[in-house]
């Protein structure tokens, strides 16, 4: 009989070797989407979403609930009422967040108009740590951290949310462990700042001795290598490193934390910070000494990670993963990962499992490493967010966030078919490396009015290239600002931690303005395949509509003040699109269209969607203007489609 967890009174495997795959395998699970370009995906961190106790939301059903002990956020009577110091102490710690509480909101995403959640990582984490809330510093592989429930918690979740369409996709690591052991340093004699000193573990090529496995406690005084658990019945569940096949010594790199992020081969073989780096493998070279990514040698310790990961589809039936740090490991290591797990997912019927892949820089790297690896689509492309959140807001030329998505001599594809697909595109996030340490959501920025700006920013996520991926809160408006990540995590249920420094006040409106934007949105965006999977282009504009005054939208002494349109085109079908940057008065001017659609036949396009409901179903004329235009005009910050 495998051993029992006395917390969860699950059975747990202490090695991969007592997997039941049998038992796991023998289910129906879900198939994968045809077209992932097609979801609106919904980042959430699991910590900072539901604990179930709200009352006054609509469940599932779409009924409202009266039970529970948390009441509705109200602007007017709770908006920035907690102690701003007591407040952010408070977001630095585990506050409650469980996998019940999210399956009890499926129905609240469903009518938002997401259609995939990803959900960051719920594996049992290093115990005592009161700050790994984040998901990040994993202790169990095989396990869900009891403050988010049970292993049992996660399949409810995953079949809650398939009965109601949506997908999930799983936050996962491989790149490291949680912070399991402690070195034994002899080198790097540091201040600690406190009249003390300590030697400092940091990388230098060198590999570092190790004092043990930590305990329960965090003191590092298990021994350090594989668990004898006939002598050390301690050790299990809270000790060292589970399952047991990630215990051997040479699990882990052990060349100390990464100091510089920019200096290769120090960002891959490095911890980051007390989080221990997990040896993949390694390449062979040719002559020159390039690696040769067809000759890579994986370790036993990458073998039982993809066992892992094989393990959870199985048993959660989850539909995708974002990996995350793929920046820091070997390109080698990810391609035998991403070719393992499709695999596998492939035999259990999930033909198009989808891998995301975080690579924090530019475009290049990303789409060099997706070409190598095999990844399904890149997240965290710096440029994306910047021009996504500063073209809504009126401080980049249009043209700079139009441009990455056109063909390139780096990419050598048509931007439709790469970016379509495998690009993942958000202004929002929960760490926001880009930023550094001046860290804000959109709506944190109040001298820009930002939250005037945000239905623009909406609009642009949703309805241009790439798959759409909404960060929890927005929808509410959060906007959460600060000099570390914690400002960006706040709570959706209240707590000590809620957004707009509240506390005790859930955020599950879907009477809020924006929650409606978002809805309609969305649900146009369903219904019309350009909007999807189309080609984009920049509009030109005039406000005369004189041929010669026609030119694309850009900055003017530093500040953009106009209607940006864009067109999406698919199967001779296009779609206008058009916001107004300006957020303090209305704007009109003339949109190009495409000259050849409309070249016959000149009719009337029709307002299928507006920020100003009264113009939803009106018509504009197509004219004879620098080809083919039609008149525009937006509210302050509005946005429109036409067809």
């Amino acid at each position: 009989m495998k051993p029992i967890d006395n917390k969860t009174h699950n059975l747990i495997e202490q090695s991969l070797s007592d997997i039941n795959w049998a038992a796991y395998q023998n289910r129906q699970h879900t198939p994968s989407p045809v077209a992932w370009e097609d979801q609106v995906l919904y980042f959430l961190m699991l910590d900072r979403f539901s604990d179930g106790k709200e009352k006054g939301y609509t469940d599932n059903d779409g009924k409202p609930v009266t039970t529970g002990t948390t009441p509705p956020f109200q602007f007017d009577h709770d908006a920035y009422k907690a102690d701003r110091k007591q407040w952010a102490d408070q977001g630095n710690r585990w506050l409650g967040g469980t996998l019940k509480g999210l399956a009890s909101k499926i129905g609240y995403l469903k009518r938002l108009g997401v259609t995939a959640i990803w959900v960051s990582p719920v594996f049992k984490q290093v115990p005592n740590n009161g700050y790994s809330y984040h998901g990040y510093a994993i202790q169990n592989f095989l396990d869900v951290d009891p403050h988010f429930g049970t292993r049992q918690d996660l399949q409810d979740l995953v079949n809650t949310a398939h009965a109601q369409g949506i997908y999930v996709i799983l936050d996962i690591i491989f790149n490291h462990a949680g912070d399991v052991f402690g070195y034994d340093a002899d080198r790097y004699y540091t201040d600690d700042g406190h009249g003390g000193h300590f030697m400092d573990p940091r990388w230098d090529k060198g590999k570092y001795e190790v004092k043990g496995y930590r305990n329960a406690a965090g003191k590092p005084d298990v021994p350090f290598g594989q668990i004898d658990l006939a002598a050390h019945p301690e050790a299990w569940p809270d000790q060292a490193i589970w399952p047991a096949e990630l215990q051997a010594e040479k699990t882990f790199t052990r060349k100390g934390r990464i100091d510089n992020w920019d200096y290769d081969p120090e960002y891959r073989e490095g911890d980051f910070m007390s989080l221990k780096d997990i040896d993949h493998g390694y390449h062979d070279h040719d002559a020159s000494g390039n690696r040769i990514i067809d000759n890579f040698h994986p370790t036993p310790a990458l073998a039982a990670l993809c066992e892992i990961y094989k393990f959870w589809i199985a048993f959660a039936d989850i539909d995708g993963y974002r990996i995350d740090t793929v920046k820091h490991m070997e390109p080698g290591a990810t391609r035998y990962f991403t070719s393992v797990i499709r695999e596998y997912a492939q035999s259990v019927g999930k033909e198009n499992f989808y891998l995301i892949g975080e690579i924090t820089g530019g475009r290049g790297l990303a789409f060099d490493l997706m070409e190598t690896t095999g990844l399904n689509a890149a997240l965290g492309i710096d440029d994306i967010p910047d021009r996504l959140e500063y073209l809504a807001k009126g401080y980049r030329d249009p043209a700079s966030y139009f441009d990455l998505f056109r063909n390139s001599v780096q990419e050598k594809k048509g931007s439709h078919v790469w970016y379509g697909k495998h690009i993942v595109t958000l202004f929002d996030d929960h760490d926001q490396v880009r930023k550094g340490k001046n860290k804000a959501r959109f709506c944190g920025e109040p001298q820009n009015q930002s939250y005037a700006h945000l239905p623009a920013v909406i609009a642009l996520n949703l309805t241009t290239m790439g798959i759409p991926c909404l960060f929890y809160g927005t929808e509410q408006a959060f906007d959460g600002a600060g000099d570390d990540d914690r400002y960006l995590r706040e709570t959706m249920f209240g707590g000590g931690f809620g957004s707009l420094q509240s506390s005790g006040k859930h955020f599950f409106n879907e009477a809020h303005k924006i929650y409606r934007l978002i809805a309609d949105i969305s649900a146009i965006r369903k219904q019309h395949l350009a909007l999807r999977r189309g080609r984009q282009y920049l509009r030109q504009i005039s406000e005369s509509g004189d041929d010669s005054t026609f030119g694309y939208p850009h900055t003017i002494g530093g500040r953009l003040l106009s209607i940006v349109p864009w067109s999406r085109l698919f199967n001779n079908q296009e779609i206008l699109l058009a916001i107004n940057t300006d957020v303090e008065h209305s704007r009109s001017a003339w949109a190009t269209l495409d000259n050849s659609l409309h070249n016959s036949n000149p009719a009337n396009l029709t307002c299928v969607y507006s920020t100003d409901p009264a113009q939803i179903g009106s018509e504009t004329k197509v004219e004879s203007r620098n080809g083919k235009a039609v008149y525009l005009t937006l509210l302050p910050g509005g946005f429109v489609i036409y067809k």
